[in-house]
């Protein structure tokens, strides 16, 4: 049993099955059904990484990556992060930008207020 979607439109179309099969609860789809859950999971999935560009994001290989990617999660600039700091906005913009090494200081913050993993921070450094 093959499925494919070609347009958005589609794509909607299979999520209101899925979510359909899903609602009636795995213990109460027949075999036929879990077949086909699983055929129509697979092929939104496809649809979402390759037409949608939903694709998650790679790990953070960086200390300035994660740093960015939680000032994303929380919503906040570099200059907002540097207050919460206790730091000035050019060391901080310094440190992202990689023209600085991150320091003892700036470590413990982001550890403590954007809650990056320390196992994280230690290898990275």
């Amino acid at each position: 049993m093959k499925h494919e979607i070609k347009s958005k439109k589609e794509y909607h179309q299979t999520m209101v099955e899925v979510y359909d099969l899903m609602n009636k609860g795995e213990h109460n789809l027949s075999e036929c059904e879990m077949n086909r859950l699983s055929v129509l999971a697979e092929e939104a999935e496809r649809y979402e990484d390759e037409v949608l560009q939903l694709r998650p994001l790679q790990p953070p290989k960086t200390i300035q990556e994660m740093v960015e990617l939680k000032m994303f999660e929380q919503k906040i600039t570099q200059s907002t992060l540097a207050a919460y700091l206790g730091l000035s906005k050019s060391k901080v913009s310094e440190i992202l930008s990689g023209k600085r090494k991150p320091d003892v200081l700036f470590l413990k913050g982001i550890y403590e207020k954007l809650k990056i993993d320390a196992d994280f921070l230690l290898k990275h450094v």
